[in-house]
C-alpha cells in the first residue's frame, strides 16, 4: 500500500510538471487613462479567454515560445492588443492602459469601488481606509460609519452588526479566518486591529445574507485580500500615536514576492484624556509578512504570518464624574490604589496553495495555526464618595462635592491566564462549466484551550458589606442592625478549564448567471454543515451537527435606470466557541447548542448620476428570527455568556447608504439605519438585547480646497442612540433596562499633500521619488462630546438607591501625522 501511494504521488507530480512545460503566464492590472483599475475587461487570445476582476487584475495562461496576440476589450473603452513571445514557465507582467471611448462613457459609470452587486457585498477602497481620521484607525473604523454597524467605543476595534455581538462576525484575510484575543475586557486593551491597511488590496463586507462558502457565524463577513507586489515599494507613517513601516518587493524572475509591515502604537495620548487620572502607557506592536511563490503558471504558494504583543499597564489615581440632573446634580469621587498589568501575545501563521488544474477547475489548500498567551492581573482598591455638587456659579468651589451621601470602597482582584492553540486544515474547489459555478470545501479545526480564572470583587458601602444578589443571604441593613450572615465577595469566580474542541465543517454551493429576455439574473444556492464535540478534563460533550441552507437571487432589469434587486437568506448557525461555553461562574458547559437564526434580506442597489457625477444608493431591509439563543451581558467590550440556550430573540431593521462623488474626484457617503432587537429569556417576556441600537447616522466626507487642491479634508461623523446600560454582575437584566446616553462622535483630519502636482514637476525633482508625501493634522472628538461605554454601580447608604454612574470615553485630542509612500 505504501508503494502504491508513492507511485501515485510521483505520477501526480510528473503529470503536473509535464502540463506546465509548454505554457507561460501573463498577468497584470488593466488601467484607464486616469490610472484607475477597470473591471470586466475581456482578455482573449486564439485559444483562451479571461476577464479582469473588480481590482482590474487578470491572469492568463498562454502558449510558450511562440508569438501570441493578446486583445483587451471593454464596452466603454477602446480596444488594445499586445503581441508576446514568452519562455516556458515565464511570468510576464503587462499593465495595459485603455483609452476612453467618449461616445459610450456617458452611459456607463467606471468606478473602482464597484462590488459584486449580485452577492450583496460592499467594497471599500483601501486608500479611503488609510485616510480616514479615527482614534483607532483601520478597516473597522470605516465599518462603523455603515448603517447597521455599531461600535460605541473609539478605543476598540470591535463592532456589532444588526443586533449581533462582537463574537458573531467573520473576518478573513486571504481566505484565512482571523481570531481575536480572548481576555478582552476593555477597549483600551485591544491595541491594533489585525488588519494592516498598508498591505491591503481589497476589502469586501457583507452585513447579512451571505453565501454558504463563508463560515458559521450569525451576523457579518469581512473579507480582506492582501496585495501581491509587482515592484519595489515602501511606505511609512509617524504620528503622536505611533508609527508604521511597510516594504514590498519582487524577485528578478518575478516568482517570489513579499510585503512586510511593522506597526507600533502608544495610546497614552488618548487614554490620558479620560476623566480618570492615571499613570498609563498602553503599547502595542506587531509584525506581519506575506510571501508568495509562483513556480509555474498552475501553482502558487503563499505564507501569511503575524506576531503581535499588547502590553497594558494601568495605575489609576483619581476620578470625578458628575451625573444626575440639573435640579439634582450628583458627583462620584474616587481615589484609587493598585495597578493592572495585562499582556497578550499572539502568533499566527498560514500556508496557502492554489493549483490551477485546468482553466475550469481550481484547487486550494489552506493550513493555519493560531497561538495566544494572555494574562490579566490586577488589584485595584477604590474608595468612593457620592455627594451633592456645588452649583453656585459665584462660588470658588463650583463643581466640588459639598455634602457626601455615601462613602464606600471596593476591591477588585484578578489572576486570569489563558493559553489557546488553534489548528485549521482546509481544502477548497472551484468548478466552472459554461454559466455554472460550483464551489465546495472541507475544513478540520482543533482548538486546545487552557484557562485559569481567579476573579473576585468585594464591595463595602459606608461600613457594611454588600452581598451578591445571587445568594439567599440574611438582609444586611447595617449600621441599623448587626449583620450575622457570612462574609462573601460580591463577585467570586474561580475555575480551571482544559478544553478541546474538534470541528469538521464543509460547504457546497452553486452559482449561475443567466438572462431572461434582456434582463440579467444571478442565482446562488448552497448548504453548510458543521459537526463539533467538546472534550477535556471532566468534560464529555455530545457530538452535535448543524445544517445551514442558504440561497439568493438577484436581477438587473433592462431599464433606463441602473438597478439591481436582490433577495437572500437562509438558516444560519453559530456553533459555540470557547467563550460561549463558559458561564459566568467560569464553568464550561460542553453541551451548549449552536445559536440559530433564520435570516432574510431584501435589497436594492441603484446607480445613478447627480451633478453629472456617479452615485449609488443601497437599501436593505432585514429580519432575523433567533432560537437557541445564549444570553450574555456586555461590560465594555467583554462578553459574559450564561452558557445556556434558554432564550429566543429577533432583530429587524432598515439600512440606507448613499455614496458617490459629492466633491469631484473623491468618494463620500451618508448612511442611516434603524434596528430593533429584543430577546425573551426563560419566557419572561421580550426585553432589549445588549446591542439594541435603534438609530444610526454615519457620514464619511472627503473634500479639498478648490484654490489649494493640495489641502485635503477628511471628516468622520457617527451618531448612535444609546445602548442598554447593562447591569451589575449577576443581576437580573429584566430589572436594569435603562440606556446610556446617545453616542456622538466627530473626527476630522487635514492633510497637505506635497506630491499633488508631481506631474507638472520636472524630471529629477526630489518629490518625484514619492507617490505620496503628506503632513496631516487630526482632531479626534471635534466637539468634545462626553460618550459613555458602561456604568459603574454605586449605592447611597441613606436611601439604599443604586446609581449607574457612566464611564466616559475620551475627550478632544489633537494629533500630527506624517505619511510617505515610494
Amino acid at each position: 500500500m505504501k508503494t502504491q501511494y508513492t507511485f501515485l504521488i510521483l505520477f501526480f507530480f510528473i503529470f503536473s510538471f509535464s502540463a506546465f512545460a509548454q505554457t507561460a503566464r501573463i498577468q497584470g492590472v488593466v488601467l484607464d487613462e486616469s490610472g484607475k483599475p477597470v473591471e470586466n475587461v475581456n482578455i482573449t487570445f486564439s485559444n483562451g479567454f479571461t476577464s479582469s476582476d473588480k481590482n482590474g487584475y487578470y491572469m492568463l495562461n498562454v502558449p510558450a515560445n511562440e508569438d501570441v496576440r493578446i486583445s483587451f476589450s471593454h464596452i466603454t473603452l477602446k480596444q488594445a492588443s499586445q503581441v508576446v513571445n514568452l519562455k516556458t514557465n515565464e511570468n510576464f507582467e503587462f499593465n495595459p492602459v485603455l483609452k476612453t471611448n467618449a461616445e459610450q462613457l456617458s452611459d456607463v459609470v467606471i468606478n473602482t469601488k464597484n462590488r459584486k452587486r449580485s452577492q450583496g457585498l460592499e467594497n471599500i477602497d483601501p486608500a479611503t481606509i488609510r485616510k480616514n481620521p479615527s482614534a483607532n484607525p483601520g478597516v473597522e473604523s470605516i465599518l462603523k460609519t455603515f448603517a447597521g454597524v455599531s461600535g460605541n467605543n473609539e478605543l476598540s476595534s470591535q463592532y456589532n452588526v444588526r443586533g449581533g455581538n462582537y463574537d458573531e462576525n467573520l473576518v478573513y484575510v486571504n481566505e484565512i479566518e482571523v481570531y481575536r484575543p480572548f481576555l478582552i475586557r476593555s477597549g483600551q486593551q485591544e491595541g491594533l486591529s489585525f488588519t494592516n491597511t498598508d498591505m491591503v488590496e481589497n476589502v469586501d463586507f457583507s452585513a447579512g445574507g451571505f453565501q454558504a462558502k463563508y463560515g458559521d457565524k450569525l451576523s457579518s463577513v469581512l473579507d480582506i485580500t492582501y496585495r501581491i507586489p509587482t515592484k519595489f515599494g515602501a511606505s511609512a507613517e509617524a504620528s503622536f500615536l505611533g508609527g508604521s513601516l511597510t516594504v514590498e518587493g519582487v524577485s528578478p524572475n518575478q516568482k517570489w514576492t513579499n510585503i512586510t509591515g511593522v506597526r507600533y502604537r502608544d495610546n497614552s495620548l488618548l487614554v490620558n484624556s479620560q476623566e480618570t487620572e492615571s499613570n498609563f502607557r498602553p503599547t502595542f506592536a506587531d509584525v506581519q509578512t506575506y510571501f508568495t511563490y509562483t513556480p509555474s503558471t498552475k501553482w502558487q504558494w503563499s505564507f501569511l504570518g503575524n506576531i503581535s504583543q499588547n502590553k497594558y499597564s494601568y495605575e489609576p489615581l483619581s476620578r470625578q464624574t458628575n451625573f444626575g440632573t440639573i435640579d439634582n446634580p450628583i458627583a462620584l469621587l474616587v481615589l484609587y490604589d493598585g495597578i493592572e498589568e495585562d499582556e497578550y501575545k499572539t502568533y499566527f501563521g498560514a500556508f496557502k496553495s492554489v493549483f490551477q488544474a485546468t482553466e475550469n477547475f481550481t484547487l486550494k489548500f489552506i493550513g493555519s495555526a493560531y497561538h495566544t498567551t494572555e494574562q490579566e492581573y490586577f488589584d485595584i482598591f477604590a474608595q468612593y464618595r457620592l455627594g451633592e455638587v456645588n452649583t453656585n456659579i459665584g462660588s470658588d468651589d463650583l463643581g466640588s462635592v459639598d455634602f457626601s451621601e455615601g462613602i464606600g470602597s471596593q476591591l477588585n482582584h484578578a489572576r486570569n491566564d489563558l493559553d489557546a492553540l488553534i489548528f485549521n486544515a482546509e481544502v477548497k474547489g472551484i468548478h466552472q462549466k459554461e454559466k455554472n459555478n460550483i464551489e465546495w470545501g472541507f475544513k478540520y479545526t482543533r482548538e486546545d484551550i487552557r484557562d485559569r480564572i481567579v476573579e473576585w470583587e468585594v464591595i463595602d458601602s459606608a461600613g457594611f458589606k454588600i452581598n451578591p444578589p445571587i445568594l439567599n443571604l440574611p438582609e444586611n441593613d447595617q449600621p441599623y442592625n448587626p449583620y450575622v450572615g457570612p462574609l462573601v465577595p460580591y463577585q467570586n469566580v474561580r475555575a480551571t478549564n482544559y478544553v478541546k474542541i474538534d470541528r469538521l465543517s464543509g460547504y457546497l454551493q452553486w452559482s449561475r448567471k443567466d438572462e431572461i429576455g434582456e434582463h440579467e439574473i444571478w442565482y446562488n444556492a448552497g448548504v453548510r454543515a458543521h459537526n463539533w464535540q467538546v472534550s477535556g478534563d471532566n468534560l464529555d460533550g455530545k457530538s452535535q451537527t448543524t445544517f445551514s441552507p442558504r440561497a439568493s437571487i438577484a436581477i438587473k432589469p433592462n431599464w433606463e435606470k441602473d438597478m439591481v434587486f436582490r433577495v437572500s437568506g437562509g438558516l444560519y448557525h453559530q456553533p459555540p466557541f470557547y467563550r460561549e461555553l463558559r458561564d459566568m461562574n467560569g464553568a464550561v458547559n460542553p453541551d451548549v447548542k449552536a445559536q440559530q437564526s433564520f435570516h432574510i434580506v431584501l435589497s436594492n442597489d441603484y446607480s445613478f448620476k447627480m451633478w453629472n457625477r456617479p452615485f449609488k444608493l443601497v437599501s436593505e431591509a432585514y429580519y432575523k428570527s433567533l432560537t437557541d439563543v445564549n444570553p450574555y451581558t456586555l461590560e465594555n467590550v467583554r462578553i459574559r455568556y450564561r452558557a445556556q440556550n434558554n432564550a429566543t430573540a429577533f432583530a429587524q431593521g432598515l439600512d440606507l447608504r448613499m455614496n458617490g462623488e459629492f466633491v469631484p474626484g473623491t468618494e463620500s457617503w451618508l448612511s442611516f439605519g434603524y434596528m430593533k432587537t429584543e430577546e425573551n429569556i426563560d419566557n419572561k417576556g421580550f426585553i432589549a438585547r445588549p446591542t439594541d441600537q435603534r438609530l444610526k447616522f454615519g457620514i464619511l466626507f472627503q473634500d479639498y480646497m478648490p484654490n489649494i487642491p493640495s489641502v485635503k479634508l477628511y471628516l468622520n461623523l457617527v451618531y448612535n442612540t444609546g445602548l442598554p446600560g447593562g447591569s451589575p454582575s449577576y443581576a437580573d437584566p429584566y430589572v436594569y433596562q435603562s440606556r446610556l446616553r446617545d453616542y456622538r462622535r466627530a473626527d476630522v483630519g487635514f492633510s497637505y499633500v506635497l506630491t499633488e502636482n508631481n506631474a507638472k514637476r520636472p524630471d529629477g525633482h526630489w518629490l518625484k521619488n514619492f507617490k505620496d508625501l503628506s503632513f496631516g493634522f487630526e482632531i479626534f472628538n471635534l466637539f468634545d462630546n462626553q460618550n459613555a461605554i458602561t456604568n459603574t454601580w454605586v449605592r447611597d447608604v441613606y436611601s439604599k438607591n443604586q446609581y449607574g454612574v457612566p464611564n466616559y470615553l475620551t475627550t478632544r485630542v489633537f494629533n500630527l501625522k506624517l505619511t510617505a509612500r515610494l
